[in-house]
This record gives structure tokens, sequence and C-alpha cells, in this order.
């Protein structure tokens, strides 16, 4: 990711795109490993325009056989039908909710047990921001072919981005992200408390999809984090603090730990890459862990993302490829994500089914990432339209909406509020944390000429990572196990944050000495 710069001139900063190690992700689920995904790249979805090269491209999830395929039925012939009435919403206050909106739909079916419909109302209410700050100057448009055809003939595994691709937001921000929907774990806990497993992994699964959702409509990459960048999200709102950490500058690998009322969720990123010439293939290495105080632990992977259009055309992203969420006590789920054609009519579908330990169906999933999820008891699988047991589904999750204010970002209501400092919290962050990124600040402010100087200057700062890492650089709060590439949470941050003790974090945003910058 690079930046804007005065008067014309252009500075890069490399962007590895690395051939895709699909056996290590099925490697890391044998051995259970502890790790996650940044989704460093989301872009707004269009119309597809394939090149050669895009049709060429191989599903580095998992090749699906044509039955498989053939399972698919139209989810919009289900959600359009008038004999679909068995969800209704339920309304809370809610922190990411807009000035004129003050309750938000917290989806759940009319049937369902009414101490489970009120998971999470007892949280504290926390007034957050509902929009970005008015931008000070007015910004300088792009196009991105120019970015990317003075590069043709070259090693396209460098791409040069100006920072009017950029959003105010770090990868460590984006993994936070993904907790968006953080009361379907929540949910899912109380299901596991009252003895009913399936609810509870049918509850996961809408959590794994759900984090999806917010990459609709985003054009722009978060920023690169420097090696030791932190973030931090209290968010009593929401019953749960999360903690983030760049622990690897090459290759770049983010690690993060989240505590819940019941629960923790874990892992660290390792994105492999692929250009295509018009789009990239985006393949995560690596396995999510989200384990209930009770003891079941459920496992899973991500799924292959891809960027299109990348030259012509408007960008768009789409996810595709098979999710298994392994759970411990029997019960396990594979989801489908189908990829999209370039005559689809319905993308983003995903459907699926839950099986027992004896690989019994008894439970299908369907719906669309970037919307809602619903189930229904038993195989419905490859039944097609119109088959009757559709009308009794029940709907899992859906998307909440949009903010009022909208910005070239299309940040959901939950994103805005993730850089915000209120008033007293920058005393107790660490000097590490994203908050306190000046070129990311600057951004979000709308002021471009200081934003791109910041990141030249901070570019300098990063150029120093590798050679830290190679000198012996450990991460603070992470480490790695023992016999794998996982990291996991050592403990100690939130007790420091309590004492206001960071003497042992570096400023990494400062001036670096003279003696130290890199020829």
């Amino acid at each position: 990711m690079s930046n804007y710069v005065p008067r014309g001139l252009w500075k890069t900063e490399k962007v590895d795109l690395e051939n895709t190690v699909v056996d290590e992700s099925q490697r890391q689920l044998k051995d259970c490993g502890i790790s996650s995904r940044s989704r460093n790249d989301k872009f707004s979805e269009g119309s597809a325009s394939e090149s050669d090269d895009d049709n060429e491209r191989v599903d580095a999830a998992e090749e699906e056989t044509d039955d498989e395929e053939n399972t698919f039925f139209d989810t919009r012939d289900f959600l359009s039908s008038s004999s679909f009435k068995s969800n209704t919403s339920d309304y809370r206050i809610s922190s990411f909710s807009s000035d004129d909106d003050g309750l938000y739909a917290v989806e759940s079916e009319d049937d369902i047990d009414p101490a489970i419909r009120s998971v999470g109302t007892n949280y504290p209410y926390v007034k957050r921001r509902k929009k970005l700050p008015d931008p000070v100057e007015k910004e300088k448009g792009v196009s991105l072919w120019s970015m990317i055809k003075d590069n043709i003939g070259k090693d396209l595994t460098k791409i040069c981005l100006p920072v009017y691709f950029n959003e105010p937001l770090s990868s460590l921000q984006k993994c936070f992200e993904d907790l968006e929907y953080s009361y379907l774990i929540d949910r899912a806990y109380e299901w596991g408390k009252r003895g009913n497993s399936l609810m509870r992994i049918l509850n996961v699964a809408a959590f794994a999809v759900s984090g999806y959702a917010s990459t609709e409509g985003r054009i722009c990459k978060p920023f690169n984090p420097l090696l030791g960048e932190t973030y931090e999200a209290d968010y009593p709102d929401k019953g749960l603090r999360f903690f983030s950490e760049k622990v690897s500058h090459h290759p770049m690998v983010v690690a993060c730990h989240c505590e819940g009322t019941g629960w923790k969720f874990q892992g660290d990123s390792n994105l492999k890459s692929k250009f295509w010439g018009r789009s990239i293939q985006l393949d995560p290495v690596g396995v999510l862990t989200l384990e209930f105080d009770d003891g079941e632990v459920f496992q899973w992977s991500k799924v292959t993302t891809s960027i299109y259009n990348l030259i012509l055309g408007k960008l768009y992203c789409d996810h595709y490829g098979t999710m298994r969420i392994q759970g411990s006590h029997g019960y396990s789920c594979k989801l489908k994500f189908k990829e999209q054609s370039i005559i689809e009519r319905n993308p983003h579908q995903v459907q699926g089914v839950v099986q027992d330990r004896n690989g019994k169906t008894v439970a299908t999933l369907f719906g669309k990432w970037d919307e809602s999820m619903h189930y229904v008891s038993g195989d419905c699988s490859g039944k097609g339209k119109g088959f009757d047991s559709l009308s009794e589904a029940h709907l899992l999750w859906k998307r909440s909406k949009m903010p009022k204010f909208p910005t070239r970002y299309n940040l959901t209501r939950f994103a805005i509020t993730m850089n915000e400092l209120t008033p007293g919290l920058k005393e107790m962050l660490p000097p590490t944390d994203s908050r306190l990124r000046p070129d990311q600040r600057y951004l979000e402010n709308g002021e471009y000429e200081m934003a791109n100087s910041e990141k030249l200057r901070l570019e300098q700062r990063q150029r120093q990572a590798r050679k830290m890492q190679e000198s012996g650089w450990k991460p603070r709060w992470f480490a790695k196990d023992k016999g794998s590439d996982s990291y996991r949470y050592v403990g100690g941050y939130w007790e420091a944050r309590d004492t206001g003790n960071w003497d042992s974090c570096p400023d990494i945003f400062g001036q670096i000495p003279s003696d130290q910058l890199v020829d």
C-alpha cells in the first residue's frame, strides 16, 4: 500500500503476492493449529469482466464435484417467497445505530426461547460516533489503471497504489470487524448451556459467514501495520474485548485474541495471493479457533477471495470455496460459497449442511454472505426450487443497516466506531495502537497532503522492520507455538493497560534517529 504524493511523485510500498499454498491450510486443520486471516483487500461488487487469465483460475479453497455444484438452488426464489413467514425481528438499543434509528434489528425466529432472544440486552449502552469527520481538503481521484499499466511486462508481484486507495483503518482493525455480529457467538454459548448443541453450531456457522458481509461495496485497502503495531477494542456494549498485534513483517502476519461472555476467539493471519492480470486471488492459510468456557471448541478456515476488474470496469470482490467448521462435541458443518459467474443473476450464495458424528445430515443452511443466513431441519440440499420444507426455514442472521451518513469508504456503522479516539482513551493506549498512527488519522480527517507526508516517513520506519526481525525481534504480546507457525496470546496486555505501564512498548510512530536510517 502506497501514498498519494504531492507534486506528482510516487513512492511505493511492497505488497507481497506470494504463491498460494493450499496444502498448508489443510495441514493446519489436521494439526488443529490456530491462525486466521486479516482480509487485507476489500472492494465493491459490480459486473464481472474476466480475462483469459481469470478463466484459468483454480479454486484454491477446494475443487468440488459436479454433484455438489448441482445442489445449489436459487435462494432468490425462496427469500422473495410470500410463503416464508417464520422470521420476525426484535429490537434493542445499539451503540452503532444512526441518529434517526435509535433501535436496530437483532434478527431471530418468532419461536425462539425468550432467554436466548434477550442475550446481550444487559450489556451497557456506550455512546459512539455515527460518522467520520468532515474532510478538510478536497480529495484528488486517481485511476487504478494508470498505476498498473506502467508495470506491464515487469514484476507484477509489486503494485504501486496511492493513498487514494486506502481506507482509514489498519489490517489490525479489520480483524476486529469480523466480530461485528458477535451476538451470534453469545447465542451459541447460551444454546450450548441449555444442552442444544445443534443450535450452537448453527449460530457459529452464521457467525462464520457474517464476517464477509462488510466486504460488499468496500473499494479501499486497509493500512499495512508496522511491525509491533497493536490495536485494542474494549467494547462492553458487545460484552467483549479484543486485541491484535502485527507479529511478523515478512511474511506479514497479524495475530488476534478476543474474550467474550463465555467464549474466546483467536487466530493469526497469513494470506497467500496470485496475480491473474485483471484479478487478484487471495487464499487464507490458517485456522480460526472459537472456544467456549464449557470446553467445546470449533475450528474453521476462511474461503478464497478474488478481486476483479483491476484494470477496467468496476472493482468488485467475490468469496468462494468450501468452509468446514469442525466441532469437538460431535457436530460438523460444511458451507459452500458459490463462485460468481459473469452471467450470475443471484450472486453471493452460501449453502451447506450440519452433520452429526455418524455423518447424518441434521440441518440445512442457505443464504447470501452479504444479506442473511437461514436453516431448516433435516437434509434439504439438492431439493431445488419449490421444496415445501423451505417455507419452515428459520432466520439465523441478517446484515445490519448501513449508516445514515455514508462515506466514500462505504464503512459500516460498526467500522465507523473502530478508529474513534474517545475522551480519555488516548492517555490509556500504548504508543503502538493503530488509533495513534498519524497517516491513518490524517486520512480519516481528510488531510490528504499530511497523510501522504506521514506515510512516506513511516515507510522509512517500515524498512527497518525486516532488519529488526532478522536481528531476533519478537512480538510483545504473542508467542509462536513450538512445532507450528501459529501464534498464541501470552497475556499481560490488559493488566498493563490497567496500570498504564507501557515501558516495554516502543514509540513505533515516532521519528527515527539519523544513525538508524537505512539508505
